[in-house]
């Protein structure tokens, strides 16, 4: 298990760990209420605005089809021009407690499908979401380790934090 504390004015805390030799789970609590971080998870304009990944990349392509048996196409481009694309199929979705989307990298990485859950649990208006990637195996599941993927996805979540702070702000200055 590792744990990783993000800068910013909360002290945001990324949980880690490996509760089967094939699984990676992440919890991470959002300052926010659950129907709009699912939301962020799910519509993509509002992905769009926070899902980058490392310096220099972007998500270029978004397209959702969320009901169970549609489609997720992603698309990250690099400022270089480098193309990093994944595909999804939803086989589970309860709007706004869980997705639950069988995942493939189009340069398979990962020694084939993984299947990807996400939680979204409500305490006291902040939402506790929680990610666990299924790998095929666990060579795959410490490959995904070993590429830096943590810090990625921690700085994608500081990201989707400050995503949702502007959107809340949003929403209290238009009333």
């Amino acid at each position: 298990m590792s744990t990783t504390r993000l800068p910013g004015t909360t002290v945001a805390t990324l949980t880690v760990t490996t509760p089967s030799d094939r699984e990676v789970r992440i919890t991470r609590v959002f300052d926010a209420p659950r129907p709009m971080v699912f939301d962020c998870w799910t519509v993509p304009r509002l992905l769009k605005g926070w899902l980058h990944g490392p310096d220099g990349w972007r998500l270029e392509v978004c397209k959702i089809d969320l009901r169970v048996g549609g489609a997720a196409r992603y698309v990250w481009r690099h400022r270089d021009g480098q193309a990093m694309g994944m595909s999804a199929t939803y086989r589970e979705i309860v709007r706004p407690r869980l997705i639950v989307a069988a995942e493939l990298f189009d340069e398979d990485w990962t020694g084939g499908e993984a299947l990807g859950t996400v939680s979204f649990t409500e305490v006291d208006g902040k939402t506790l979401l929680t990610q666990t990637i299924l790998y095929a195996s666990q060579a795959a599941r410490d490959g995904a380790l070993g590429t830096g993927m943590t810090s990625g996805m921690a700085d994608s979540y500081a990201q989707l934090d400050a995503y949702l702070a502007s959107l809340q702000d949003a929403v209290k200055g238009a009333a």
